[in-house]
């Protein structure tokens, strides 16, 4: 029997005012105005028809007539031109010259028109943006397939997606699950869809289209989160690569048993580093670069090639540190190691190939980086 040894407050359990928020499925925003933006601009630009109308009305007032009192002023003039763009008058004050009636035909109605357009097409867009979205949405769900799902998105889960973004994972590939609305919308800015939601519920991890992951990275605040969105992950999907990490080394077989296929321990990892760099800053410094994909050396799983079968680890053009056999991990220096065979894999320190490479760089064939 394990017992999750639990360590500070967790990203995964915010407020309750967050919850107001959940579940929700945010895709990023396209490059558009604010829509307060986009609606004072149309209001100004309404204003300014409007503005233009009592001008062309006052300039030319010796040829209207006023049912009142027989004269046009400047508020007869504003109350002609507000009546006459936003409804077709009331017959109280009319052109009755040939140079009144002109401009009404000539500008006055093009204005009329202009300024409906303007608040027809404000109202539409309002009307019409919520169906916008939910075809996008539903598009987005019919597209996804074989995506990466980052629950929490706090260091850990963005340290390790720039990591898998190095390796060619695009973004669209990616869904990230927090329950704090800000937090996704930082995501959105990133380009990344995100999942407003508490992952240890698998409505949430559903709205994340979780089932059709291939690979999912848990790494919450709290290993007694951890656990719950791990148990709840493999059993929505049970053919997905699950990596999580924890804080307490004690709950990392809890995280195996929960069906993680691999567990990270933060604390424990950084306290190692740590202790490494005190004894010998150049190692340090070679497992930093290591584990920082993308420049230096980087540590990658590969396929045997054919020339390789049958051959030693030490006869291989790359640096290998580890074969994968099945499911057992072999040393480099482990007899069993060598020969080669063709169902192995490598895991290699090879130098990291910029994305600018030209065509041809040399890099493993379908290789597998590691962080």
């Amino acid at each position: 029997m394990f017992h999750v040894k639990l360590h500070g407050q967790d990203a995964m359990a915010r407020d309750a005012d967050e919850k107001l928020v959940s579940r929700r499925v945010k895709l990023p925003k396209r490059v558009v105005e604010k829509p307060l933006r986009q609606v004072a601009k149309r209001l100004l630009m309404a204003l300014c028809v409007l503005f233009l109308t009592v001008l062309i009305v006052w300039l030319d007032r010796d040829g209207y007539h006023d049912n009142a009192d027989g004269q046009v002023n400047f508020l007869d003039c504003f109350y002609y031109a507000t009546v006459t763009l936003s409804t077709t008058g009331y017959g109280d004050i009319v052109p009755y010259s040939a140079s009144a009636r002109l401009m009404n035909i000539l500008l006055v109605t093009p204005l009329r028109v202009l300024f409906l357009i303007i608040l027809v097409g404000t109202t539409l867009e309002v009307l019409t943006e919520r169906t916008r979205e939910e075809w996008r949405l539903n598009r987005w769900r019919k597209n996804l397939r074989e995506h990466t799902v980052v629950v929490g998105f706090g260091t850990k889960g963005r340290s390790a997606l720039q990591t898998l973004l190095a390796t060619g994972l695009s973004k669209e590939q990616v869904v990230i699950v927090d329950p704090s609305a800000q937090v996704i919308d930082s995501a959105n800015a990133e380009g990344f869809t995100g999942v407003v939601g508490d992952a240890t519920r698998s409505d949430v991890l559903l709205r994340a289209e979780l089932q059709k992951a291939r690979q999912i990275v848990i790494a919450t605040q709290r290993d007694d989160t951890a656990v719950l969105v791990t148990l709840t992950a493999r059993q929505m999907n049970r053919g997905a690569k699950i990596v999580a990490a924890v804080r307490e080394e004690e709950n990392a077989p809890l995280l195996r048993q929960s069906g993680a296929d691999a567990v990270i321990t933060s604390a424990s990892a950084a306290g190692r580093l740590l202790g490494l760099s005190v004894l010998s800053p150049s190692a340090g410094t070679v497992m930093e670069d290591l584990i920082h994909q993308g420049s230096g050396l980087d540590l990658v799983e590969r396929p045997v090639k054919k020339p390789e079968v049958g051959k030693g680890v030490r006869e291989t053009d790359d640096l290998v540190v580890s074969v994968l056999r099945g499911h057992r991990l072999l040393a480099y220096d482990d007899p069993h190691a060598s020969p080669l065979q063709l169902t192995d894999r490598l895991i290699t320190i090879v130098r990291a190939v910029p994305p600018s490479s030209p065509p041809g760089t040399r890099a493993p064939a379908d290789e597998g980086r590691l962080a």
